[in-house]
């Protein structure tokens, strides 16, 4: 054992190893020191390049939808298309880069029309040439479909750290529907998460959710994310807009806008039953200096914000007033004489003055003739010298409601009250304050509240709140919801209610109001006009200011729905028949889209039950023609072989089938396809493969197109195509 183990050789061995440790760990604990003492801050400041905790993560916010679930308002991401040269040079692909320039530029120039390959060949020089680490490629922001096709260009399809390509990403609010309703929806500023105003800005602390945290690890030279706090994602607003209502209320105004130049209109559809605000359209002229502009759009949330005195559709809540106090009936008569009458010392005069006047009439004849003196005349014999207790029944009537609506910078009405001195004198009250008062001046109304008062008038008398939202969902879940709301159990007596709504029938099948009127539904409403002040010279600034409007609500007999259309316009003005007309359009638009009949009524006896092809893509007309059990003589397989791609051409129904026409091609990218009697879908892909650009007028098939089908393309140039 002893000779094995020798201690005078082996002790002193253990020994040094064990002072050299000793030193080594003296040393490490001098290292540590030193860095720990001197150079701390130096340490801290990479440290912190590789860590960083507490980075906040945006959550995704919420939806808009319209009242059947449609998308309204949504985040979608968009992203700005950069290039990294240095990573390109460091990783050693430059000449790589340079190598595959044309194709590049060549696949950029066919994504993006608008720019040339040569023009993007020289930004991608300039940018090789600077270094550049974040090098623009494209000017704008695109979308994520544009990103993916960016993505598979030579190069750009690496990874960032040898490619160079790479993109920042951004979470975009996008409109579906385009401007469709678009100032009561609301909108944000530019891409950041900040709402501007309607709906967005109301609801914004719902939609925008809770942001979330995450610490970043420098790992292998790239960040690792960890979760430290999930975001929680807004939830989805589901608004009472009603998208095909909203379109032709758009449409309807929009139209009679331009024809008559006007500069502002406003429409609004509300529910009779719930008060839904089902379409509201709030257009202006782009440019007020130019007396000839056509161009509108929503600026301005006119129809809850605008405080104008209302006109000729006040006349009706005066008219109430006197019937619920039980001061007159609707037989009750008034000598108007020859339209000019002296109240006070000022001329009030009937919109007929210059042809006589209206003479000796009933209630009813004046507000068919809606007949100025007819209305100041009761109004003043019956409440002159107690203006209060006329002001008392407008606001009875609900008229001076704060309405509580989801819209920041809503306007609530302005009727003032009569005010007394000790004196027992009125001080804010003139003489001419009550027959001015009752003809729609002396107050300020928005659009809103007038249409909220007719449509309590059409719901037997009881009043409902305005309802923009029906409730907020959280992953398809309802977690509030916002029931209808009576404002005014009964705005007034019910027989007052039946009377003025018989009135207002009147006024539509007989007096100002026919244009309004339908062939196939009753139709109860009264029409405005009204000067408003324009400008520092007010109502002496020289042209005439009109606001001028139609209100009532249909079918009169069983009301369904309340409307309201105004426009303010210079020059000659009326309401029952510009504003009438729109009104027309509207009410005819939504009752027919209410009927239901059965399909199998169109078809009669001697015509082919063969459904009518549009042109386009006959690989899927075939398709569904085959599952239908219909025949098809078609060229569509050749030699028995299922085509791996679209297939386009022609179709022609006729009383044995459908003919399917194939053409090879329809796609030529340097000739303008044939688009005639093709859907849209199809129209505007073929056209858009071109390098075109795409507006469509109307619906159904192709019926004309703006470029000829057979010229040469001019990348970027716009095709109108014309449905029907």
């Amino acid at each position: 054992m002893s000779s094995i183990f020798d201690r005078k050789k082996i002790i002193p061995r253990f020994k040094w190893i064990a002072l050299a440790l000793v030193v080594l760990a003296a040393i490490v604990l001098i290292k540590a020191g030193y860095i720990a003492i001197t150079e701390k801050e130096y340490w801290q400041k990479v440290a912190s390049q590789l860590h960083k905790e507490g980075v906040e993560t945006k959550p995704v916010r919420g939806n808009i939808l319209s009242c059947d679930g449609r998308l309204m308002a949504s985040s979608l991401p968009e992203y700005v298309l950069r290039m990294d040269f240095k990573a390109v040079k460091n990783a050693g692909n430059d000449s790589l880069l340079l190598e595959k320039m044309d194709s590049i530029c060549t696949g950029l120039h066919e994504i993006f029309p608008e720019r040339s390959a040569e023009e993007f060949k020289q930004v991608l020089l300039e940018g090789r040439e600077r270094e550049a680490r974040n090098w623009k490629i494209w000017n704008r922001h695109v979308s994520h479909h544009i990103y993916t096709q960016v993505r598979k260009l030579p190069i750009f399809r690496m990874n960032p750290n040898r490619g160079g390509f790479h993109a920042d990403e951004f979470n975009a609010r996008q409109h579906p529907h385009g401007s469709l309703a678009v100032r009561t929806i609301g909108s944000l500023y530019g891409a950041k998460d900040s709402a501007k105003c309607g709906l967005e800005l109301y609801y914004d602390s719902i939609l925008r959710g809770k942001k979330g945290l995450i610490n970043r690890q420098k790992v292998m030279n790239k960040y690792l994310n960890i979760s430290v706090k999930e975001p929680v994602d807004g939830a989805d607003v589901v608004t009472t807009l009603d998208i095909e209502m909203q379109d032709l209320a758009e449409r309807s105004l929009l139209a009679e806008l331009k024809d008559r130049n006007a500069d502002v209109g406003v429409a609004i559809v509300m529910e009779v039953a719930t008060g839904d605000i089902k379409a509201i359209v709030n257009m202006s002229k782009t440019d007020e200096k130019n007396p000839d502009c056509r161009t509108y759009a929503e600026m301005k949330n006119n129809a809850c914000s605008d405080l104008l005195e209302p006109g000729s559709v006040f006349k009706t809540a005066s008219m109430m007033v006197a019937l619920d106090d039980g001061m007159c009936d609707t037989n009750y008569v008034v000598a108007t004489g020859n339209g000019v009458r002296d109240m006070y010392g000022a001329k009030m005069r009937d919109h007929n003055w210059s042809r006589g006047g209206c003479g000796t009439i009933n209630m009813v004849k004046i507000m068919e003739k809606s007949s100025n003196i007819g209305v100041s005349v009761i109004i003043n014999n019956f409440y002159s010298r107690q203006p209060e207790k006329y002001v008392e029944g407008l606001y009875r009537l609900g008229l001076h409601d704060d309405l509580r609506l989801p819209i920041v910078g809503y306007a609530t009405p302005k009727i003032r009250m009569p005010q007394k001195n000790g004196r027992g004198n009125y001080t804010n009250w003139p003489a001419t304050t009550i027959p001015w008062m009752s003809i729609g001046y002396e107050t300020q109304i928005p659009p809103i509240s007038t249409v909220t008062f007719y449509n309590a008038i059409a719901n037997g008398g009881k009043m409902m709140r305005p309802r923009f939202v029906k409730e907020i969902r959280k992953d398809g879940e309802v977690i509030q919801s916002f029931p209808p709301e009576v404002m005014r159990e009964q705005i007034a007596k019910p027989s007052t209610v039946e009377k003025i709504t018989k009135v207002l029938t009147s006024v539509v099948s007989r007096g100002t109001g026919k244009k309004a009127g339908s062939k196939a539904f009753a139709v109860a409403g009264k029409t405005g006009t009204a000067q408003i002040s324009k400008g520092k010279a007010g109502y002496k600034s020289g042209a005439m200011h009109y606001l001028i409007s139609f209100c009532g609500f249909f079918p009169a007999d069983n009301p369904e729905y309340t409307c309201i259309v105004c426009m303010q316009k210079s020059g000659a003005a009326s309401g029952g028949l510009m504003c009438g007309k729109v009104f027309h359009e509207i009410s005819e638009g939504i009752m027919a889209s209410k009927v239901k009949s059965d399909p199998r009524d169109a078809v009669e006896d001697n015509e082919p039950s063969t459904p009518i092809v549009k042109n386009g893509n006959i690989g899927a007309a075939d398709y569904v023609l085959n599952r239908l059990k219909i025949n098809t003589d078609s060229d569509v397989y050749q030699d028995g072989a299922k085509p791996q791609k679209s297939l386009w051409g022609a179709c022609t129904s006729n009383p044995n089938g459908v003919v399917l026409k194939r053409d090879d091609n329809p796609t030529d990218r340097n000739t303008v396809p044939d688009v005639s009697g093709m859907g849209a879908r199809d129209a505007v892909y073929l056209l858009e493969s071109c390098g075109l650009k795409v507006k469509i007028n109307g619906r159904g098939k192709v019926q004309s197109q703006s470029l000829t089908a057979g010229g040469k393309v001019k990348k970027g140039a716009v095709c109108h195509i014309i449905l029907g």
